[in-house]
């Protein structure tokens, strides 16, 4: 697939070592990593540049929160595409964040086809 025509992604997680492991699934796929963030305040600075197809996002990160930023996404682009990604230890913020807007959620750790899943889905707008 030609990289204009590529499903655009932005990354949103505190660790670079796992933002890293999320561009590297990405690979040799249908989707472009277009952008990165390391807060959900940098987040939404980085989604008003980018305008990416797609947003993985990871719930808990410092200064501003993935549930926070979710929000404030939504708030700018009510049609903006959400996936969080979230540890065992945080599903009720799981279901805060889908009842924000999200379009699907992912659990850590994940195997590279449940992100890959994860991704079609919500851009083909499939929960």
């Amino acid at each position: 697939m030609s990289d204009d025509k590529k499903i655009r992604v932005m990354i949103v997680d505190d660790s670079l070592t796992l933002r890293t492991m999320f561009k590297k699934s990405l690979t040799d796929t249908e989707f472009d990593t277009v952008a990165e963030a390391a807060d959900g305040g940098e987040a939404l600075e980085k989604y008003k540049q980018h305008r990416p197809d797609l947003v993985v996002m990871d719930i808990v990160m410092p200064e501003v929160d993935g549930v926070t930023a979710l929000s404030n996404i939504i708030d700018f682009d009510p049609e903006a595409k959400v996936i969080m990604v979230s540890s065992l230890g945080s599903k009720d913020k799981v279901l805060e964040s889908i009842k924000k807007g999200a379009k699907n959620f992912i659990m850590k750790p994940f195997e590279r086809d449940t992100l890959l899943q994860a991704l079609k889905k919500a851009y083909e707008g499939r929960v």
